[in-house]
């Protein structure tokens, strides 16, 4: 009796078309591109969105949460400020900038935001404040506005931003561990692949 083999499974792959990896972080002249743009245009929201997601570092779940009396404290937008980290667990400090200040400021204002307010509300009624679907489509527009493949970069490209900038301009390790609220220096120096972009930049100052 002959039998025969069942065909072989043809299911997509899961990442078939998809780039797989960590999310590259904004060089400074992409971060001002996206800045001015916002500014120009009076996007209130989206600017103050931007500012705070690059000076706090957090992730998507914690920039979202945000209340007003999170970052402000009567008279004004504080310029630190300390949350407890959902993933982690852990607290950790940030600082606000005085254009993020700013920024943060001119949207209580422009929205009359009260305390228990969250700093950036939905609009679909079923949320009190962005999703990270809501989010993630915002920075993929910023994204392509300025040029860049919007496939290539996400919402963790802004977490991992100020941290690259500050580690390129310092090489401390320790302080860009603080920052982004790590347990073990081994994370920080997995999460900005500091190893691989050291050795390309020894590699191309080196004449052989």
């Amino acid at each position: 009796m002959r039998f025969e083999l069942p065909p072989p499974e043809t299911h997509r792959p899961w990442n078939k078309d998809k780039l797989v990896g960590q999310k590259p972080p904004l060089k400074l002249k992409e971060v001002w591109a996206i800045r001015i743009r916002l500014e120009i245009e009076q996007n209130v929201k989206e600017l103050a969105l931007f500012n705070l997601a690059i000076d706090s570092k957090f992730r998507s779940c914690d920039l979202l949460s945000l209340r007003v009396g999170d970052i402000s404290h009567g008279g004004g937008v504080a310029s630190r400020a300390m949350i407890l980290q959902k993933k982690t667990g852990q607290k950790v400090q940030f600082e606000i900038t005085e254009q993020t200040r700013d920024s943060v400021e001119a949207l209580i204002l422009c929205h009359k935001l009260r305390s228990d307010d969250y700093l950036f509300k939905s609009r679909m009624s079923q949320s009190e404040h962005l999703s990270t679907r809501q989010y993630s489509r915002i920075v993929k527009n910023w994204i392509s506005r300025i040029g860049l493949d919007p496939m290539t970069y996400g919402t963790h490209t802004l977490r991992r931003t100020k941290p690259s900038l500050i580690y390129k301009r310092t090489k401390n390790l320790r302080a860009v561990q603080l920052l982004l609220g790590h347990t073990k220096l081994e994370s920080t120096v997995r999460y900005l692949g500091i190893e691989v972009d050291d050795a390309l930049e020894m590699a191309e100052n080196t004449e052989v």
